[in-house]
Formats: C-alpha cells, sequence, structure tokens
C-alpha cells in the first residue's frame, strides 16, 4: 500500500490527507472530487481556493462556515454589490482569513460571475474545460499512486486561468485553476486504492 495512503479506525482507506481530523475527513469523502453544479456553489468553491492560496486547506475547511456567513451564502449578486464598507466589515471579521487581496478578489470574482450570466454562466463556462483537462489524463488508465504523482498545474488549468482571466476574473492563476478542477470534481486525484477512487 503506498505511504500517501491511510486505512481509519472505520478500515476504510484513503488518501492521506483524508484521513486527519474528521473535517478533513468528511470532505475528502463527501465532496472532493465529486462534480459539482450551479453557479452559487462554483462561486463559493473558487472563492474558498482563491482563500486558501498559500495557507492548508484543513485552516479553510474550519473556517468555512464563518465565510458562509462573512459572504452572504456566497450568493454571488449579493457579493458583486460590495463596497468601502462591506471591504472593512470582511478585514476586521477574525473568523475569516483577512486578506485584502483577496478579499478584493472576491468581489471582483462575484461580479464576473454576474457578468457571466448575459452569456454562457459561470457552470457552462467552467465545465467547458473538463474535457481538455480529461484527456490529458484519461481514465482509468491513468490514476495517481501517490500525492508525488498529482501535478500543482497542467495545460488545461493553464488554459483555464487564462481565460478566465480574460473574462475579469482575479487570483485564478493555473494552480488555483487546478485546485478548483480537483474539489471541482473535473478531474480525478483520489489515489489508486482510495474508496473513492472506485466511486
Amino acid at each position: 500500500m503506498p505511504d500517501d495512503l491511510i486505512t481509519g479506525d472505520d478500515d476504510v482507506t484513503r488518501c492521506g490527507w483524508g484521513g486527519g481530523p474528521e473535517v478533513y475527513r468528511a470532505y475528502h469523502d463527501e465532496d472532493w472530487g465529486r462534480p459539482l453544479h450551479g453557479e452559487r456553489a462554483l462561486f463559493e468553491l473558487l472563492t474558498l481556493e482563491t482563500f486558501q492560496s498559500g495557507l492548508s486547506w484543513l485552516t479553510i475547511l474550519r473556517k468555512r462556515p464563518a465565510f458562509v456567513a462573512a459572504f452572504d451564502g456566497f450568493d454571488p449578486e449579493r457579493v458583486a454589490a460590495y463596497g468601502d464598507e462591506e471591504t472593512a466589515r470582511l478585514l476586521a471579521d477574525a473568523g475569516i482569513v483577512r486578506n485584502r487581496l483577496k478579499v478584493a478578489a472576491a468581489i471582483t470574482n462575484a461580479r464576473a460571475t454576474v457578468a457571466l450570466r448575459d452569456d454562457e454562466g459561470l457552470d457552462a463556462f467552467f465545465w467547458s474545460f473538463a474535457d481538455a483537462a480529461r484527456d490529458e489524463r484519461p481514465a482509468p488508465d491513468w490514476r495517481p499512486a501517490s500525492m508525488a504523482d498529482v501535478p500543482s498545474w497542467t495545460v488545461a488549468s493553464k488554459a483555464m486561468a487564462k481565460a478566465f482571466k480574460a473574462r475579469g476574473f482575479a487570483f485564478v492563476g493555473p494552480t488555483v485553476a487546478y485546485a478548483f478542477m480537483q474539489s471541482a470534481g473535473v478531474v480525478d486525484d483520489h489515489l489508486t486504492g482510495c474508496v473513492r477512487a472506485a466511486a
């Protein structure tokens, strides 16, 4: 069994990172890698991925309820209307990550999300990169055996980041774009032997 897998006290084998605190285990088992659709859900995930940059995902998961409350349930239209007062409120909120650039990016991305409604919408725009991402590493032939096999970005995530930037999104580089693809189920990076790899 690769070192990057762990068998929990429930006798279930998971990716090693999914065997930590319960919030991590639940996220691994119920969310990460499952196809996610819907404007609000995708905007929330993109915002959390943006705030995670440079931090541990565990930090973001533990603060997720506070993020949901602080950002009005991640309603893109409400966040898009934020101004100086809301920005100051967010930067004073100890429950979330207080980073001025990331707060500004969340508001910018909400506005870009709302603007996409005049075209295809965030859901269709995001999922339009799925075929290219999957063609790079077709399943079931390709599946990582260890975390060392999982890239931090791909050609498809680089293309997605460029397209998001062209649509007015901020703080979505190739690495954030790839993490977004992983967490929203565009690609499945559960390791060989993980219970979720067969799901």
